[in-house]
């Protein structure tokens, strides 16, 4: 059986300048990028004004994300890119600020919370199937629109305790959509350094995606302020976040903060979300032995309800979902910068510089995985990628700042992944290959099409 190798990104010629670069890496970070760093430690690249590093090292990574996270802040970069939508959430801030705020999070996603938010969780799956089943006519179907829908309505379910309709589904999906295409990865004004009041020229297009969906998280979050002082609140996410104080301090959070915490829910559940199920089900389609291996797991797990006790009985979809990750992890980078002169590798790394830490290159690092660019879900049974992964698997970063929905993420995608295969196939459209781009999270630059066909009548 030949190895399938899924689509890749565009890197750049390893002669560019360093303007060529910084105008890539602008719009596509993948595009400014060489080739070689699928198989090397660590690069450097020198500009006029800063210098980057990019970290592809476990070791050195480990230390700058697990043992001294407090001398590696994240970098001014993200906030800068970022502000217009996530205001001074839990993801850009650092320090003492992040520290209350993970304080107030990180409770209500502790315990037993998975099991209580499975049935939310099932019945979007079970209505993003319903969607899916209409179209499936082997029309080509923009399946990146659908899996945004499902992971809307997830977040919507579990944090507020109701679905989303189709019409704000839509309205997310394009207004998250469109404010990854018009906001830049990177400005210049953070990149040089420059103080907040210095003006950030945004274009009229990523403002007004911003302000579309923070309108829509500020309506909800209001909303269920009233039901908390009414006593009429249901015991979800939205409101254990809100009824919590933090313990040092006593303070929770107010409406503003309140909307930009959710504001990252939304970026990291639903954005990352639905980038990992779009490209998990192109795969299988480009894999039909895989896929139906999925299925048939699915139909013999879940023949009538789902259960939360036979999540145990689904362990291949797993391990499709966990290569999928491997390939497309949605954040592909993050950006460091130490307090202090380091070395790494017999390099000088000069206080403020720009740490890469590359999830993407490492996790198909040609040094550390068996042929990295092959989608392989069994490999995951294998003592050599079991290695590979404690050293150089990170989709949702590692150490203090790993993403608080990590475990919510794993579960979400595999009952979604259940459901869907459970009653239809998909297969490749011709002539429609995605080809991966680094905006926010990992997209396709034109979309990702599938054609749908049911398994079961309806």
């Amino acid at each position: 059986m030949t190895d399938y190798i899924p689509p890749m990104p565009d890197t750049r010629p390893e002669n560019a300048s360093w303007r060529q670069r910084l105008r890539l890496a602008h719009q596509d970070m993948f595009a400014s990028l060489p080739q070689r760093l699928y198989s090397a430690w660590m690069a450097q690249t020198r500009f006029p004004l800063f210098h980057t590093f990019l970290v592809n090292d476990p070791d050195v990574t480990k230390t700058v994300l697990e043992e001294r996270p407090d001398d590696f802040p994240k970098s001014d970069i993200i906030r800068d890119t970022l502000k217009l939508l996530l205001g001074n959430s839990v993801f850009v801030t650092n320090g003492e600020v992040w520290k209350r705020q993970r304080r107030i999070i990180d409770p209500s996603f502790e315990g037993g919370r998975l099991r209580d938010v499975f049935p939310a969780m099932v019945e979007a799956g079970q209505n993003c199937t319903a969607r899916l089943a209409e179209q499936a006519n082997g029309e080509p179907v923009e399946i990146e629109f659908e899996t945004a829908h499902a992971a809307a309505d997830v977040i919507f379910r579990t944090l507020f305790s109701r679905p989303i309709e189709d019409e704000k589904a839509r309205a997310v999906f394009y207004a998250f959509r469109n404010y990854q295409r018009s906001a830049p990865l990177m400005t210049y004004s953070a990149l040089l350094k420059m103080p907040d009041w210095v003006p950030r020229f945004r274009s009229k297009k990523s403002r007004v995606n911003a302000q579309e969906i923070r309108d829509l998280i500020t309506e909800m979050t209001e909303i269920r302020e009233a039901e908390i002082a009414a006593g009429t609140a249901p015991d979800d996410l939205a409101t254990k976040i809100m009824t919590t104080a933090d313990p040092l301090t006593g303070e929770k959070f107010d409406t503003e903060e309140m909307v930009d915490q959710v504001a990252i829910f939304f970026l990291a559940g639903h954005e990352t979300s639905a980038s990992a199920l779009s490209w998990t089900l192109y795969c299988l389609a480009a894999c039909p032995h895989f896929q139906e291996r999925a299925a048939a797991e699915a139909q013999a797990a879940w023949q009538d309800a789902p259960d939360f006790a036979n999540m145990r009985n689904l362990p291949f979809i797993r391990d499709v979902f966990r290569e999928a990750l491997r390939l497309y992890p949605p954040v592909p980078m993050m950006v460091r910068e130490p307090v202090k002169n380091e070395r790494f590798r017999k390099r000088d790394v000069g206080k403020g510089s720009l740490l890469f830490l590359s999830p993407w290159h490492m996790q198909r690092h040609e040094k550390m995985w068996e042929r990295p660019h092959v989608f392989d879900p069994d490999r995951w049974q294998e003592a050599a990628t079991k290695e590979a992964s404690r050293k150089a698997y990170l989709p949702f970063s590692s150490g203090p700042r790993v993403c608080t929905g990590a475990g919510f993420a794993m579960i979400e995608g595999v009952i979604l992944l259940a459901l869907i295969l459970r009653d239809l196939k998909f297969e490749l459209v011709e002539g429609r290959v995605p080809k991966p781009v680094h905006h926010l999270t990992v997209r396709s630059e034109d979309g990702i099409y599938l054609s749908i066909t049911r398994r079961r009548p309806a």
